[in-house]
């Protein structure tokens, strides 16, 4: 069970007032699950909860002032509900009845034997990982179709002209950018709008051995070589009368790269062990995080295919370059893998979005929106900690700012930053550090709660 919990990033709560509990729940089910968070009252409980969204919450019933019960009932949000399991050592028909009515996956007596919990732990779990299971599906099932380049930076705009213009060329297009940057997606918007007929069929040269590259491109017959008992059509026919994206590009070996040349300046395709070619009407699209110039230089890439496949060419900008698109990046993927796994999108303030635009993104979009669904699963990165990280480089944002103002910003704040800005980020910071307790917060900061009530009350 671990390995595919931990998989899909399950997380749990566990809510109760005696030590020792919790650090027998804590160890046993940090084993089997990405995180796991311990309190020690409802205060500190509800102030997790704020924070963090959880798969799995383990609540003793009977707390001091308040009934663990009550507070689930007040507490849950349809749009983000976790399972529940209660604990209680009071076998009361009255409060069981309560629970299960409350939604309750779960009640259990204490003392109770540890693997009885993990048991019920485990069943609820297998539900949630049933259904992300689905979501995956669901997923693999939409790649199949076009989605439009989000953005509106001016080096977006840009791109989505270009991809306009070069769509209805049958000729090859080069795509280039580095990992992350969605190159897929470009050719895929590449063939929605090109008005081909057949279907769009991806490759990742580097992902297939090379000593069955040719096979897979071209197919083969029955007997070709050992172990072709039956023919097999190549990705060529499959990609017949569409557009064939070889992803990768520059880790196709010389000898599947002279193949290759040949196919596009004939338009013809011979299967392995076949005698005669096959015509073949597929527009190709090529894509590589390599600098294919250099490549050809160093004698690893063919010049005559280089320039035959960079008829057309699209350059990807990374994000770094483009963090005006950040804000509805970070909208679009909040709704989309939040309707997906059936949870509440996750909204991002402004300063949080100027927070981003400081980081460097070297893992680009894919980045981007791997923050997106760990927030949503587990609740916002500190953000304000990305400033000056080991993982930042230098900003590309519309504030002017030169190396002597990065290097005296990497302890604070950046100095483009208007006030309010800073000081938000700072309370905000406080609060998190007292784990949202605002009064311990205010005390720190030198202000009375009821400020920075009025605070956060501006800020919504």
């Amino acid at each position: 069970m671990k390995d595919a919990l931990q998989q899909f990033g399950f997380s749990a709560l566990v809510v109760d007032d005696e030590p020792g509990m919790r650090a027998i729940l804590n160890k046993a089910l940090s084993k089997k699950l990405t995180q796991v968070e311990t309190a020690s009252s409802l205060e500190e409980a509800e102030a997790l909860r704020k924070r963090n969204h959880f798969d799995l919450l383990i609540v003793d019933i009977n707390l001091p002032g308040r009934s663990g019960i009550d507070w689930h009932e007040a507490f849950n949000d349809d749009e983000r509900r976790s399972d529940i399991i209660f604990m209680t050592g009071y076998a009361e028909l009255e409060t069981a009845i309560k629970a299960l009515r409350a939604g309750a996956s779960d009640f259990i007596l204490k003392p109770f034997n540890l693997e009885q919990m993990l048991q019920s732990v485990q069943r609820c779990l297998d539900k949630r990982m049933m259904e992300r299971r689905n979501v995956a599906l669901q997923r693999d099932v939409a790649r199949s179709f076009p989605v439009d380049i989000i953005g509106d930076a001016p080096k977006t705009l840009a791109m989505r002209e270009l991809v306009s213009r070069l769509a209805p060329s049958p000729a090859a297009v080069l795509i280039e950018g580095e990992s992350g940057t969605g190159k897929e997606l470009v050719a895929r918007a590449l063939h929605a709008v090109s008005g081909r007929n057949g279907p769009f069929v991806p490759l990742n040269c580097g992902a297939i051995a090379p000593e069955l590259l040719e096979s897979e491109l071209f197919g083969h017959v029955a007997g070709a070589f050992t172990g072709a008992r039956k023919s097999k059509d190549g990705l060529f026919r499959v990609a017949d009368k569409g557009t064939l994206f070889l992803d990768e590009i520059g880790e196709m070996p010389l000898s599947m790269q002279a193949s290759l040349l040949r196919t596009l300046e004939q338009k013809t395709i011979r299967p392995v062990g076949a005698e005669r070619e096959v015509n073949v009407d597929v527009r190709i699209v090529a894509a590589t995080n390599r600098n294919l110039h250099e490549e050809v230089v160093a004698g690893r890439f063919r010049k005559d295919l280089f320039y035959r496949l960079n008829v057309l060419s699209v350059e990807i900008p990374p994000l770094r370059e483009r963090v005006e698109d950040i804000g509805l990046l970070l909208n679009h993927f909040s709704d989309v893998l939040a309707r997906d796994m059936g949870m509440k999108p996750v909204v991002w303030a402004n300063e949080e979005v100027a927070a981003m635009k400081h980081y460097g993104w070297p893992g680009n979009i894919r980045e981007l929106k791997n923050t997106v669904e760990r927030a949503i699963l587990l609740g916002k990165p500190d953000l304000t900690q990305w400033l000056g990280s080991s993982g930042v480089t230098a900003p590309a944002h519309d504030l002017e700012c030169d190396e002597q103002e990065i290097a005296q910003q990497e302890d604070g704040y950046p100095l483009g930053w208007p006030l309010k800005d800073v000081e938000r980020a700072h309370i905000e910071r406080v609060v998190d550090a007292h784990e949202g307790n605002k009064s311990a917060a205010a005390r720190q900061l030198g202000v009375a709660r009821k400020t920075l009530e009025r605070k956060f009350k501006e800020w919504l």
